[in-house]
Parts: structure tokens; C-alpha cells; sequence
């Protein structure tokens, strides 16, 4: 597509891609998303800690965009360890909160679940494991019920 024409010293949008190749050829600097600040991603955090549900998260790519940033841009991301840890705390935070959420709903033999607020990659973590333990669930739940063909036998 078309991008373009860049003034030098003035800051643009780009796609992610684009700014990391201009990045990596030293054509640019790259200025972090205004969520990407160790106050904000605190807040973010904390609030997380606290609540039994998922909060919203700032972006729905938080964490590829983090570790791309992060990976290739982190000269330009002021205090980026302490961003890096911030983000994997939230992370941690997250799919424990996830696993606990499948546990119960698996001992509670759930037939179904809402789960508002999930990123995609967080679904991905966890969507194989549900998924299987849902199919041995049914699985199990068949072979309790007697069949309607089935016939008793008396001794």
C-alpha cells in the first residue's frame, strides 16, 4: 500500500510492522502507546489483583505489542524493564485467574461460561485445555447415563 510521504522530526501513525523495519534500518524512533507508562500499567495491575472478574485490558494486543516493542524498540521505551515486568505481572494475574475460572467451572460441571474482557491470546493459552476437558466431560457424563437401547439384566 501507500505510506507515506514522512517529514523528518514529525511524529506519524504507522502500522507496527512498518515502524519496527523503519526501526531496525535507524530510520525513525519509536514512541510507545500512551498505556505503555509505568503509572498507567501500576493501575492496570492492581486493579486486576482486586477484582474477581477480568478487567478491560488498554489493548486487546497488550502483550504481542509489548514483547515487539520491548524486543525491538526498547532504547525508545522510557524505563522498559520495569514495563516488561509490569506487563508479565498483569499476564500472570490474568491466566491464573483464567485456570481458576476453567477449575470451577469444570467441578461444577458447567454447561457453559462468560468470560468478558479476554484477549485472544489469552483465550488461545487455555482454549485447547478447555476444550479437551469439556469433550471428557461429555464423554463421562455419557457413560453414567444409561442408554435407552441399554437393557437391565436380573441375576
Amino acid at each position: 500500500g501507500d505510506l507515506g510521504p514522512f517529514n523528518p522530526g514529525l511524529p506519524v501513525e504507522v502500522p507496527v510492522w512498518l515502524a519496527i523495519n523503519l526501526k531496525q534500518r535507524q530510520k525513525c524512533r519509536l514512541i510507545p502507546p500512551e498505556w505503555m507508562d509505568v503509572e498507567k500499567l501500576e493501575e492496570i495491575r492492581d486493579q486486576e489483583r482486586k477484582m474477581d472478574t477480568f478487567t478491560p485490558m488498554p489493548s486487546p494486543y497488550y502483550m504481542e505489542l509489548t514483547k515487539l516493542l520491548l524486543n525491538y524498540a526498547s532504547d525508545n521505551i522510557p524505563k522498559a524493564d520495569e514495563i516488561r515486568t509490569l506487563v508479565k505481572d498483569t499476564w500472570d494475574t490474568r491466566i491464573a485467574k483464567l485456570r481458576l475460572s476453567a477449575d470451577s467451572f469444570v467441578r461444577q460441571q458447567e454447561a457453559h461460561a462468560k468470560l468478558d474482557n479476554l484477549t485472544l491470546m489469552e483465550i488461545n493459552t487455555t482454549g485447547t485445555f478447555l476444550t479437551q476437558a469439556l469433550d471428557h466431560m461429555y464423554k463421562l457424563r455419557a457413560n453414567l447415563q444409561p442408554g435407552e437401547s441399554a437393557q437391565s439384566q436380573d441375576f
